[in-house]
């Protein structure tokens, strides 16, 4: 094959799987290898800024809010520059990743005991009442240490194993150009969210149930309307993977593969055979792509929710005259400057009815055929794409890691400098980690 290669390329492509925020579609992804380097600035800026612990022992001092911007600013300059320095950090070997986990377990004691000595210090002596308190104080910090601190650590883990951060801000990006596009989103969507939502609008009881709950209550009823939206999706959406279909032919390879580090690859080369045979995917690996879909199908139903929303306020305010509230209601309506002169009722219900709407255009963005080809059809697009450029990306390994294990073993056969291997035109010479810039 004459396909010309290198490990930086394969690299370049891990890379490209993490600012997409699908890590796991790396072969091989390891904790220690892929994610431990990208949570390390988070553990340092965790570590530091526990120190600031000790900063309320000075909260009566004039110079309080000095050692306290100076605790915040070390743990923002320490996780700055381990962040920016990631992509170029080798990759941990098993004593150094087993010295960062030590210094991260060890600092839930560190801290208590440096308070513990500092307050050991400064005590009266002879006082065994004060000793018996320090001691109960020191123990209940280094249990509310370890708590604190392992429940960031699982927190990191999960965010930065599944690529957590970079999906939210291409949710982001997604969301501002929905909203740009927000005019042709809501013409499609709202005539059907309508016909099923405009009805409960006008309905006396739902006035009365609305005006007499707390925000508490109501913002509860949002949360389980949007978990019911998540349910029904991920379940949905695990059927979706299962049937995308997998074109690997040589054509459609070199479109998913454009903009990514492997353009310009020949793919007649990579597929001798006429078409790549799909790789199955693991657990973590559906996983991975199932949070991609979710996120991205989520937030596309909060920029519909966020037009319904819109819409009743205008509604309301245009239809819902005080007289008609307060035969709805039973009451007066409640008005307030934080609501702008409307009635409580009023947001209570646009709130209420638009994250029904959302929850009704994520299952049926799924299941009628309009709405997929309009709404779910370019998310899955992007599955589609991501593994083709997977199976590009696995094939390229397979030739790249046989020839490299080939000539580190000729290389320490003969003396003298490592032999150089050309790169492809346009590939970055430096061969850097697949750590990525996407931390937690």
């Amino acid at each position: 094959m004459a396909l010309t290669a290198s490990r930086a390329l394969v690299r370049q492509t891990e890379r490209w799987f993490i600012r997409r925020g699908v890590p796991y579609m790396i072969e091989d992804y390891r904790f220690r290898r892929h994610v431990l380097p990208r949570m390390l600035p988070f553990l340092a800026f965790v570590s530091v800024t526990s120190l600031l612990w000790l900063v309320r022992r000075w909260a009566d001092q004039d110079y309080w809010w000095w050692v306290l911007a100076g605790t915040l600013a070390a743990g923002a300059l320490v996780w700055t520059g381990l962040t920016a320095f990631s992509g170029r950090l080798p990759r941990f070997s098993r004593r150094t990743a087993g010295a960062i986990l030590v210094c991260y377990a060890v600092m839930p004691l560190v801290v208590p005991s440096l308070e513990f000595l500092i307050s050991q210090s400064n005590s009266s002596p002879g006082v065994g009442e004060r000793i018996s308190e320090q001691h109960t104080s020191f123990a209940g910090a280094v249990a509310a240490f370890l708590s604190i601190f392992t429940v960031l650590f699982a927190a990191a883990w999960l965010t930065t194993a599944y690529g957590v951060v970079p999906l939210i801000r291409r949710g982001l990006r997604h969301a501002v150009h929905d909203m740009r596009n927000s005019v042709r989103i809501q013409g499609r969507a709202l005539p059907t969210l309508l016909f099923v939502t405009l009805f409960f609008f006008f309905t006396g009881e739902l006035w009365q149930a609305t005006d007499r709950l707390s925000w508490t209550r109501v913002w509860a009823v949002v949360v389980l309307l949007a978990s019911v939206t998540v349910l029904a999706t991920a379940t949905r959406l695990r059927d979706e993977i299962g049937r995308v279909e997998q074109e690997l032919h040589p054509a459609r390879l070199s479109k998913d593969c454009r903009r990514t580090p492997l353009d310009g690859l020949p793919m007649e080369e990579i597929a001798p055979d006429g078409a790549l045979k799909p790789v199955p995917l693991h657990r973590q690996q559906v996983g991975n792509l199932l949070l991609m879909l979710a996120t991205r199908q989520l937030i596309q139903a909060t920029v519909v929710g966020v037009g319904l929303f819109t819409f009743f306020l205008m509604l309301g305010w245009l239809v819902v005259l005080p007289e008609t509230a307060e035969q709805w209601i039973g009451a007066p309506p409640r008005l307030s400057a934080a609501t702008f002169g409307l009635p409580v009722a009023l947001l209570r219900n646009a709130l209420i009815l638009a994250a029904f709407g959302s929850m009704y255009f994520a299952v049926t963005s799924m299941s009628d055929a309009e709405h997929r080809r309009q709404f779910f059809a370019p998310i899955l697009d992007e599955v589609e794409r991501t593994l083709a450029v997977r199976a590009v990306y696995l094939a390229v390994r397979e030739i790249v890691l046989p020839t490299q294990t080939a000539l580190d073993a000729e290389s320490a056969a003969t003396p003298g400098p490592p032999r150089q291997r050309a790169s492809p035109a346009g590939e970055r010479s430096e061969v850097r980690s697949d750590l990525g810039g996407d931390d937690v």
